[in-house]
């Protein structure tokens, strides 16, 4: 799940060294796939042209992979009843990105299947290290339109489309409203505010309750982005880092440093602590983040019907959108039939409700494919957020986020720019912190 740690991208430098440190581990890392339940048969990785069978590598055996499984259902009973496909379950995002780096090394991409799930913010990067790796789109029936821009702009390098999207990373706020009542708000006094006005509500819930109204983990790695990106300003600008010179970078660098300081967000030391105590603990009246976050709220099944979602914040006021994690479907170069893989994913993940109405039932998976968001199924009212349509509300937001510049090296200046706040709480100068970010990531981007 897009929640994940992403330690893993710390790899650091510029791209030459990661392939460099790759070649030195290939020899470690030969039988992966094979470790991880799959045929030693290359053959059996690989699907034939003009049969009926494919495989796709995933990972979330209570998300992504129910909705695989729901448009390979869709598709036998509906496309080509002989359709069989092969779901080769890894332990995590980390083991198909290692399976791609192994392959990439070594120059031998016969052990990957025919498709891989591949986290958005990661693919810019492995297509760019291992550009023979991968199948472009090309002409595959889709029409990209029906999906929000800002997810599609993920999978789209150099013009070429290269990823089907599966799930919807698009931010939501999500409020207790009972704790807002007793401070004497509504979660609309919350719905296209300033980030001004909502350290206001949250000192008066922080007054009357003892919760805080927002929490990140100590990294401080998610709402910094996010913050960013319902403003249209990335960290990056023209290829290289932009922190130290970013207004608004600082600007909300600073509104969230007063935030903790004030004790109306909460920074839990570790992502665990910051699902398990803040949020299930029931230390907090919201939560920020992508929509995958909803779940972990569901399980206090005590507060049923006591939250509900809405946009997000801006610094001058509106409504604000934005998105963090989700991920695509890609066709490897190993592929054997890519016609049938072309068709398999255009049908279903390119455009067949009943593929995200299934989806959504059996893992929870949310589309940002916009006609998904018109049926009964994402319109039915969620109890435990006091019968809101959330589904529907959600794939509606996702077609208001907006495209910021991407990078490689996303992950690494989220890192770098979250731990400079915690630097700045603890009493380091605001800009000495975010020029320290600035300069390591300059150093791993080889500047």
């Amino acid at each position: 799940m897009s929640g994940e740690t992403e330690s893993d991208m710390k790899i650091g430098g510029i791209i030459m060294k990661r392939k460099w440190l790759s070649i030195l581990l290939v020899g470690a890392m030969t039988l992966s796939l094979t470790a991880c339940g799959s045929s030693d048969s290359k053959d059996e990785k690989k699907s034939e042209e003009g049969g009926h069978k494919l495989s796709i590598m995933a990972w979330d055996p209570a998300f992504n992979i129910p909705a695989i499984q729901a448009a390979a259902d869709d598709y036998k009973e509906n496309v080509d009843s002989e359709f069989e496909l092969e779901i080769l379950e890894q332990g995590g995002s980390k083991d198909v990105e290692t399976a791609i780096t192994t392959a990439g090394s070594a120059g031998d991409y016969s052990n990957l299947p025919d498709i891989v799930l591949f986290q958005d913010h990661y693919i810019h990067r492995y297509v760019a290290d291992y550009p023979d790796a991968w199948t472009p789109l090309g002409d595959i029936d889709i029409n990209w339109d029906d999906f929000a821009a800002e997810k599609i702009d993920y999978s789209t390098i150099d013009g070429e489309h290269y990823g089907v999207p599966v799930d919807n990373g698009t931010v939501v706020c999500a409020y207790r409203i009972d704790l807002l009542e007793q401070a004497g708000y509504t979660i609309d006094d919350l719905t296209g505010c300033t980030w001004d006005k909502f350290m206001e509500v949250g000192k008066a819930v922080k007054e009357k309750t003892g919760k805080a109204l927002l929490c990140m983990n100590s990294d401080g790695n998610d709402l910094p982005y996010i913050m960013m990106q319902a403003e249209g300003v990335s960290q990056f600008k023209d290829g290289k880092p932009y922190i130290t010179e970013n207004e608004t970078l600082v600007t909300i660098v600073e509104k969230l440093v007063e935030m903790a300081k004030e004790g109306i967000l909460l920074m839990p030391n570790s992502w665990s602590d910051y699902t398990d105590k803040a949020i299930q603990g029931d230390q907090v009246a919201g939560v920020m983040n992508g929509n995958w976050i909803l779940p972990t709220i569901e399980k206090v099944e005590a507060n049923s019907g006591k939250w509900e979602i809405t946009t997000m914040p801006t610094l001058e006021g509106g409504e604000g959108y934005a998105s963090n994690g989700g991920s695509s479907l890609y066709i490897t170069s190993n592929c054997g039939n890519i016609d049938l893989a072309k068709d398999f994913l255009a049908y279903t993940f390119g455009g067949s409700t009943t593929t995200y109405d299934n989806a959504l039932r059996d893992g929870g998976v949310i589309s940002t494919y916009a006609p998904a968001g018109e049926t009964e199924v994402y319109n039915e009212g969620v109890e435990f957020f006091n019968n809101q349509p959330i589904y529907a509300d959600i794939v509606e937001m996702g077609t208001h986020v907006q495209k910021v510049e991407q990078s490689d090296f996303h992950y690494a200046a989220r890192d770098y720019v979250g731990s400079a706040i915690v630097k700045i709480i603890n009493g380091t100068d605001t800009m000495d912190a975010l020029k320290e970010a600035e300069d390591q990531l300059n150093f791993d981007m080889g500047n």
